[in-house]
Parts: C-alpha cells; sequence; structure tokens
C-alpha cells in the first residue's frame, strides 16, 4: 500500500470515515483557502476534528507517517504557516472546536480554539458582562491569537492575550491529550503561552477575564501635514507622549502614516472628561474636531473601523500583501533626525503600489508587568511597534515593494540597531533572517530545549518554528 494510500485510509478513520472531514489534493490542487494571496501553500490534507480526541487522531496519523502537523484557527496568518507554511503538510481546522462554558464563582471561561475572536466578545458579554484582551479583527482564531500574543487597545490595562490563559487543553505530539497550567506540565504551558504552534494544537483554554468597561472613548483625528520636519516633530512628539512613565493605561494610540496622509487614533476606557484632560487636541496639529464617539456599550467598543479600513486586511478576504515589524524600548527611541529620514525615504523611493501603511502601536502597561522569561513572549519591555504593510489588489505584492518594505527597517536599524532584532511573532514574515531570535528573543534557549523533549520529531513544524537545541551554549 502506498504511503498516499496509507495516510488517507489514516485520516478517514481517524475522523469517524467522515468523508467531510477531511480534503485531499485532486489533480494537484486543494482549496486551501491561504489568507495572504502572496505566499500559496498546497497542503498534504486538510481535516476538520469534531473534538480533542479526534485532533489526537489526526496528529497520530500525520506522526507515523512521516507528514508534518499545523493547525489553523482563523487562518490569518501572514505567510500561511497555519497551512504549514510549505507544502505537504496536515492542517488540522479547529473551526468546529468551539465549546463555551462559564464558571459564575471565578468568571474563569473555557473557550474552545475554533472560536473566532467576535465570537469570543459576544460570549463573554453574555456570561457576565465579561471581557479579555485581544486584538479588534473579529474574524481572526482564538487559537492562533492566543498563543502567539494577543495584542489589543486594552492590552495595557489587562495584558495581552495570552497573560490571560491559566490553563489549556492541548494534543502533543505523540498525540497524548494533556492539561497545562501553573501546577502541571509548566514547560508546555511556558511553550504555548507565545509559541503554540511549534508544540501542539491547543483545543481549549481556560483564562481569566475581567469586567467589561462600561464607558469608552474611541478617537481619530486627522493630522495636518507639512514638510518633512513638521511631519517627523508630530512623530517625535507622539513617542515623547507616549513615553511618559505616568501615562494611563486607559489610554491605547496608534499613529498611522499612509499615502498623502496622517491618522492619530485609538482608545480611552474612561470618561470624556479624563480623555480631554490628557490634552491630545492641544498637543498635537489635528484637523478639528476629529471624530470622537462616547461609546457605553462593551459589544460597540471592542470593534475599531477606522483601524482595520486602514489596513485594509479585514475580516476574512484573502490579498496578497506583505507585513514587516520592529520593537521600540524606553531605551531604544528614534530622535527626531531619524524620523526626518523615514519621512525623506517615505517620500522619495519607489513603492509600486499606493496601498502602504506605517503603524506605530503603543503597548507598554500590563504587559509589561510580567517577567519576559515568565512566558515564551519574549517582549515585554517593549514600548510600541511599527509595522508596515504593503497591498497588491491585483496580484503578487512586486519585488520593488518588498524592497521598500524592508528598507523602512534598515534604515531605521542604522540609528536605533536593537529596533531590528525584534519581531512580533503575530506578523509573520518569510522572507526576516534569524526569525526565531528575532520572534523569541532570549526565551529561544529554553523553547529549544522543551522542542527536544516535547516533540523531538518536529511533528509541528513550519520554516519559522522553533527547532529542538542541540547542544547547550
Amino acid at each position: 500500500m502506498s504511503n498516499n494510500t496509507l495516510i488517507r485510509t489514516c485520516l478517514l478513520a481517524a475522523l469517524g470515515n467522515n468523508l467531510t472531514r477531511v480534503t485531499f489534493p485532486e489533480a494537484g490542487t486543494i482549496d486551501a483557502n491561504p489568507y495572504n494571496l502572496n505566499f500559496p501553500v498546497v497542503p498534504a490534507a486538510i481535516t476538520v476534528p469534531e473534538s480533542t480526541a479526534q485532533v489526537a487522531n489526526v496528529v497520530r496519523c500525520a506522526a507515523s507517517n512521516g507528514y508534518k502537523v499545523q493547525s489553523r484557527s482563523g487562518g490569518h496568518s501572514y505567510a500561511n504557516h497555519g497551512l504549514g507554511g510549505t507544502d505537504g503538510a496536515i492542517v488540522v481546522d479547529l473551526k468546529e472546536l468551539k465549546q463555551f462554558s462559564m464558571d459564575e464563582s471565578t468568571y474563569t471561561a473555557s473557550i474552545g480554539s475554533g472560536m473566532l475572536l467576535d465570537e469570543v466578545t459576544h460570549k463573554l458579554y453574555d456570561n457576565g458582562k465579561r471581557a479579555m484582551a485581544h486584538g479588534v479583527c473579529r474574524q481572526v482564531g482564538a487559537g492562533g491569537h492566543f498563543t502567539i500574543g494577543g495584542l489589543g487597545p486594552t492590552a495595557r490595562q489587562w495584558g495581552s492575550s495570552l497573560d490571560h490563559i491559566e490553563e489549556v487543553e492541548v494534543v502533543l505530539a505523540n498525540s497524548s491529550i494533556v492539561r497545562a497550567s501553573n501546577t502541571q506540565n509548566q514547560d508546555v504551558l511556558f511553550a504555548i503561552k507565545g509559541a503554540a504552534a511549534s508544540f501542539g494544537i491547543v483545543t481549549e483554554f481556560k483564562v481569566r477575564t475581567e469586567p467589561a468597561p462600561d464607558v469608552a472613548v474611541q478617537y481619530t483625528y486627522e493630522l495636518i501635514l507639512g514638510n518633512t520636519t513638521d511631519r517627523a516633530r508630530i512623530l517625535a512628539d507622539w513617542q515623547d507622549f507616549i513615553s511618559d512613565p505616568n501615562l494611563s493605561r486607559k489610554f491605547a494610540s496608534i499613529m498611522i502614516v499612509f499615502e498623502h496622509g496622517m491618522l492619530l487614533t485609538g482608545d480611552f476606557y474612561g470618561t470624556k472628561e479624563e480623555f480631554d484632560d490628557l490634552g491630545l487636541a492641544d498637543r498635537f496639529p489635528i484637523r478639528k474636531p476629529g471624530n470622537i464617539a462616547i461609546l457605553t456599550d462593551w459589544l460597540g467598543m471592542t470593534g475599531h473601523a477606522v483601524e482595520e479600513l486602514a489596513l485594509g486586511i479585514i475580516g476574512g478576504i484573502p490579498l496578497h500583501f506583505y507585513a514587516k515589524s520592529m520593537a521600540f524600548t524606553q531605551d531604544s527611541l528614534m530622535s527626531q533626525s531619524t524620523f526626518e529620514k523615514l519621512f525623506d525615504y517615505l517620500d522619495n523611493t519607489d513603492k509600486d503600489t499606493l496601498l502602504w501603511l506605517v503603524y506605530f502601536d503603543l503597548q507598554s502597561g500590563a504587559t509589561g508587568d510580567v517577567p519576559n522569561n515568565a512566558t515564551a513572549y519574549a517582549h515585554r519591555d517593549t514600548l510600541y511597534w511599527l509595522q508596515s504593510y504593503a497591498v497588491n489588489l491585483v496580484g503578487p505584492v512586486s519585488n520593488t515593494t518588498i524592497g521598500f518594505l524592508q528598507g523602512i527597517n534598515s534604515l531605521i536599524a542604522q540609528d536605533v540597531p536593537s529596533a531590528n532584532t525584534r519581531a512580533y511573532p503575530g506578523y509573520v514574515d518569510p522572507f526576516m533572517p534569524d526569525s526565531q531570535e528575532r520572534y523569541w528573543g532570549s526565551n529561544l534557549p529554553r523553547l529549544e530545549r522543551i522542542k527536544a523533549a516535547i516533540d523531538p520529531d518536529d511533528v509541528f513544524h513550519n520554516p519559522q518554528s522553533v527547532k529542538q537545541r542541540k547542544h547547550d551554549s
């Protein structure tokens, strides 16, 4: 019997011989539904298990037949790592794992890893008016988002999504189903909280929750543009503003630079009077009065339409795009002259697209209260992230456009070298060298040792996943 026949037979049996639960390539194609069309991937099979036991069955089939495995939740990986990142992986699509319960005595929620963020928001709110930190894109899946970081506008108050995790149910490479928490399988929990795709498939999370805020201000200001020096001064002033160690953790902020425009946007989880005391309208050259919304409905607070529309990568819409990131700390910030070089570069470099933007996204706050070595997530001291994006609506992103984004990081790194040694693991960059070191930093050696212990055959693999440590330094 051929290996192809063996894996087909095994996967079908693993899924109860339900033909609707597994898809194989036919005539060299498979409907993989990649999120980033710039990086097409053809899996060996896509499976849709209905239970944790079926997930374990699929992993057993794949491992015993020499196939790599990757799970997919919402499917929003920037380089389709949820499809394996390269051809020939077995994909475990978690979309049927949407179980939910709430312990009303502790307000600890159990959440299936196939739930989307919009579903998480509504389930938490409908069960005690609770909430947790996560991003604003409604169609992102909890399985990937919660385990890679999970930054969002409330993270400065509550920590990132992964900081809410108290326990997980996870399928390991040997197909065992284990629970991981602070009291059992601690190394597994450490790895899951920041690098799960390299170590196992989480099927359920137990998370702490918070009372949902009852008031918030969402703000968007269009900034008045000037010459290079004027625009650089805006960014330098924003950087100075958010660097205040006493800045309210209720405040979330993003500065967006795009073709012929700049926006200052974000959320403040407090009253309008408290927001006004920040003085944003007086500090920055804005086109008054701006777009200010006072919201008293948490479900209305959880989406930020301006941010999603500006990004252009919204919902479940597949696009050709490329993205990069870099991190800045209180000890590694850009100078006025660096900002001027950046705007000069943006003004004069061939981009081969008008659909590009650069985000400056405030982090800090509660995400920095957790020690850097407490979880796999390695960027606790980040003050803000720089994220750059470019989109092509009609075909692959050109080398010119890719070079344009890479040039942004290279230019800044000339003045702030440390900023380009870090990258957010949720913004996958398949062209980035030393990716594991940049995603996981000082936590990588421990992750490599855990990999060797629980997945020595590298079953859970993508091109930028953690590899086992071959020797101690």
